[in-house]
């Protein structure tokens, strides 16, 4: 500790000697000598008129650009009242683009739904055509059959013979229709009896043949309540 206070005191005492020899006016080493010479008085006028003539000029050219900046700023105005003007116009024309627009998508929407159609009708117009086609060769075939002595083909053929069927069919329906309708009663009420019969089928033509007026009477069926009656005890007879 002894050791740096002395280390502390002689480096401060070289400080306050440097600092005194650097204030010291009579060190020739702190300060020197400008080169040069003041100019005279005529030589500042003449300084002094050049810098003036340069402030003139600058001015000059101050007041220029002060005109072109007017200019500027009234030609700014005008384009912003044409601007401000034309902003209706420019909406107007805006809306006329967007209604235009929407009109082509539209038209070109049909265009498309009009070639699928085309296309449709063109393809069934190729199945109509192979479709006739193809009748015409069955026709020809058929013209051939007939030439022949033959039926015009084997679909036809049995067309007939089930049109022949069901012509018998229903000359056999037209007659028990006829039958039922002669042995039917004047008067037909809703009953829930069970109907009795009003024909028979005899055993030597096999075709059902009515009754007629005294038809036969279906005995009846003994109901639930007969456990409740009694069966009668027969008695004797004394003579």
């Amino acid at each position: 500790i002894v050791l740096l206070q002395t280390q502390l005191e002689e480096e401060s005492a070289l400080a306050e000697r440097l600092s005194a020899e650097l204030e010291a006016p009579e060190n020739a080493k702190r300060w020197r000598k400008l080169e040069g010479k003041d100019p005279e008085p005529e030589d500042l006028a003449a300084k002094l008129q050049v810098l003036e003539e340069r402030v003139n000029d600058k001015k000059e050219q101050l007041l220029e650009k002060d005109l072109v900046l007017e200019e500027v700023s009234n030609l700014a105005n005008r384009l912003r009242t044409q601007a401000l003007e034309g902003r209706e116009d420019t909406l107007e024309l805006a809306k006329r683009v967007n209604d235009f627009q929407s009109r082509i998508k539209g038209t070109t929407r049909r265009m498309m739904a009009t070639v699928s159609e085309l296309s449709m009708y063109q393809a069934t117009a190729m199945k109509l055509t192979q479709e006739n086609t193809h009748k015409d060769e069955q026709l020809q075939a058929m013209e051939r059959n007939i030439e022949g002595g033959m039926p015009p083909s084997e679909e036809i053929e049995r067309e007939w013979q089930r049109y022949e069927n069901d012509l018998d069919r229903r000359g056999s329906d037209a007659y028990a229709a006829s039958v039922l309708q002669e042995t039917a009663p004047a008067q037909i009420s809703h009953t829930t009896a069970e109907p009795r019969p009003n024909a028979y089928i005899p055993d030597d033509i096999g075709i059902p043949k009515p009754y007629g007026a005294l038809a036969p009477f279906k005995p009846t069926e003994l109901g639930a309540t007969m456990r409740h009656i009694r069966k009668p005890q027969p008695r004797e007879i004394e003579l």
